[in-house]
């Protein structure tokens, strides 16, 4: 347990020393802490993609599932997010144009000031669940590493991250982004390699895999596979914490080549979660607490040095992972509510501020909503709903939909609320089927009908938005 505490804390104490120096070297202005003065290189850049996207969720929540169904399931359910990277690679150099700070910018150039507002909410309401989930995989880490009990590991991991954020904002958060990235790739390689040693091979683990997780839906219906995917290949689609990456790309083409690289490191770091889940289910026949496998086969599986290799590696992923999320949230208060609303003349001092306080508010509303959710799984699926069925229909019609309106996208924003809080708070998600199934669909058809029946009300044009970016640009 010292060794495995060790890494971790190491690790930690070194993305500390890299944030100090990254904010005292390149934060200069709001524009340095919100996006990293939009200067990011491409590797860079794909770090802090692949990081920002693979956080506590993935080694968490979509582990325990693929524990429980087994590695060709774990194949479908990931499939979500490499397509969604794929589609877009066509539309990253469009948002990179067309967006300053947050996604509710855009929506207030095409559907109005009332869209920004609803979207603005959805964005918070969502991230603040992600960033709930970031925080309960950190303290299942520190809590296994030191023995402590998993509350006081939280709130000492929710502090933790939150002055990490303090520090740097998005400039240090890339870069220790990056590096996370790196030590992940080869910790899990490393891990995969050990384990699978000591049952044979993974050959061997492949071929003994027990009933009920040979089978590419496991136990569970087409119908509950589908809503596992669809939250995260439409979360990935409109993700504004993805986007405001794109936005810190030096230009649009730089954008659009590390989306590339994103997509072949996606599909490397997903094929590695699912070895490592393999390896899992080979050491632990049963377990009641799948949320947590991984973090348990290190402990218990790896060699003190590798298993805290593996385990600052978790936890590296989980805190960019969160800090991003604080940061894009609070990037949403500050400029879509504070920025809009209170302070419309505010200075570069102000901004920094506000978006320091705002972060805390995140941290504290987060830890709170954290502990309302049984387990990580349930609240990584609310968040990734929530802004999957809210914003990205509304975002993709933004950019694509010529005939979309004011009252369309309004429609399609509140039609995804209302549906997946029906759906999966009033309705306790009947038939174990996710609301995203039904949610996602319904907010796509509301943005169609209603464009088509105020097609002669007020609105704004593709064209002109990017018109406008190109002078950005």
């Amino acid at each position: 347990m010292n060794m495995l505490f060790g890494c971790v804390l190491a690790y930690l104490l070194f993305m500390v020393g890299v944030s100090v120096y990254m904010s005292m070297k390149k934060v200069k202005s709001s524009d340095d802490f919100a996006v990293a003065g939009r200067k990011l290189p491409m590797i860079i850049l794909i770090g802090t993609l692949l990081a920002t996207w693979c956080g506590g969720g993935g080694i968490t929540g979509t582990a325990g599932l693929i524990y429980s169904n087994g590695p060709l399931f774990g194949i479908l359910v990931m499939s979500g997010a490499p397509l969604g990277m794929i589609v877009l690679y066509f539309i990253a150099g469009a948002v990179r144009k067309s967006t300053t700070y947050t996604i509710p910018e855009l929506f207030e150039l095409r559907y109005g000031a009332a869209a920004r507002f609803l979207a603005t909410v959805c964005i918070v309401l969502a991230y603040i669940g992600t960033t709930a989930s970031q925080f309960k995989a950190a303290g299942n880490i520190v809590s296994i590493t030191t023995g402590i009990s998993f509350e006081t590991a939280t709130v000492i991991c929710v502090i933790f991250m939150v002055l990490l954020a303090l520090i740097g904002g998005m400039v240090s958060v890339a870069y220790t982004d990056a590096l996370s990235a790196f030590l992940m790739l080869g910790g899990f390689i490393a891990g995969i390699i050990c384990v699978s040693g000591q049952f044979g091979g993974f050959g061997h683990v492949m071929t003994s895999l027990p009933a009920g997780k040979d089978s590419l839906l496991g136990t569970l219906t087409i119908t509950q596979a589908i809503g596992f995917v669809l939250p995260t290949l439409f979360l990935v689609l409109g993700d504004q914490n993805m986007i405001q990456r794109f936005s810190s790309a030096r230009d649009s083409k730089t954008a659009r080549k590390s989306n590339v690289g994103l997509v072949i490191a996606e599909v490397v770091v997903c094929a590695l979660i699912i070895l490592l889940v393999v390896c899992a289910i080979a050491a632990y026949p049963t377990n009641d607490q799948p949320d947590i496998i991984l973090f348990q086969l290190a402990a218990e599986f790896m060699p003190p040095l590798l298993g805290g290799i593996v385990m600052a590696a978790c936890m590296s992923f989980i805190v960019t992972t969160g800090d991003s999320y604080l940061l894009s949230t609070a990037s949403n208060l500050t400029y879509d509510i504070w920025g809009l609303y209170i302070k419309k003349e505010a200075d570069d001092r102000q901004k920094i501020n506000v978006l320091r306080v705002s972060i805390v508010i995140v941290a504290v509303l987060a830890f709170v909503l954290g502990f309302y959710f049984p387990d990580i799984l349930s609240v990584q699926l609310y968040a990734y709903t929530m802004y999957g069925a809210t914003i990205t229909p509304a975002l993709l019609c933004a950019l694509f939909y010529k005939k979309a309106t004011k009252a369309g996208g309004i429609a399609g924003i509140v039609c995804g609320a209302v549906m997946t809080i029906i759906w999966d708070v009033i309705l306790k998600s009947p038939g174990g089927v996710k609301s995203a199934i039904v949610s996602v669909p319904l907010a796509f058809i509301a943005i169609f009908v209603v464009s088509a029946l105020t097609q002669n009300g007020d609105k704004v044009s593709i064209e002109a938005i990017y018109a406008r970016s190109d002078e950005k640009e």
